[in-house]
């Protein structure tokens, strides 16, 4: 008994050390963001629920994240769009990827989807596809990234690949101005 149950731990080192390491991402270019995504839509949060799933040393934790969605970008997620994702909390017990985004209801997001329901995380550029809707000291919804700076421009994103890196008297990106951008890109492409 004892042996298998290192035999499990080993199995799930193993497993987790993977996972762990495929969250090192070089931060997708703006146009890369856009290409790479099945689905991309703004929309709030209306319910996260975790689950265990798989036998033995494949169970693990999945978390069901629903969006309402405001806006329809790309693809057609319909009104309500369910995200599948690796980890959450389940009875006192947890399971997380280090840079996942991390959902609560409430939250306001523009999301660039793709491979849902098969992909660990199903964001292009695990943490980078995931653009948070806020409001500023005005009141103006603006984009933020998932760390919470804001976006000053698209040009900005997957800095080091492309763009230049913006001037703090940059006027902050408004939730209009990116979406456009991104109907603008998506356009250019057809």
């Amino acid at each position: 008994m004892k042996t298998a149950r290192l035999l499990l731990l080993a199995a799930a080192l193993i497993t987790f050390s993977k996972v762990g390491l495929a969250t090192t991402v070089i931060p997708p270019s703006f146009d890369q963001l856009v290409q790479q995504a099945e689905v991309i839509f703004q929309g709030s949060v209306t319910d996260v629920r975790s689950q265990w799933v798989g036998e033995g040393a494949q169970r693990h934790i999945i978390s069901y994240i629903t969006f309402n969605v405001e806006d329809s970008l790309k693809g057609v997620p319909g009104q309500s769009y369910t995200m599948q994702m690796f980890g959450g909390i389940v009875g006192g017990e947890g399971m997380t990827i280090s840079d996942a985004p991390k959902f609560k209801v409430g939250d306001r997001d523009i999301l660039f989807v793709e491979n849902n329901g098969t992909q660990v995380v199903p964001l292009v550029g695990i943490m980078h596809g995931r653009f948070h809707v806020e409001r500023d000291q005005a009141g103006q919804e603006i984009v933020t990234l998932n760390e919470g700076a804001p976006v000053k421009s698209v040009a900005q994103l997957g800095l080091g690949r492309e763009g230049t890196a913006p001037t703090s008297a940059e006027p902050n990106l408004s939730a209009a101005a990116f979406k456009a951008a991104v109907r603008s890109r998506l356009q250019a492409a057809q």
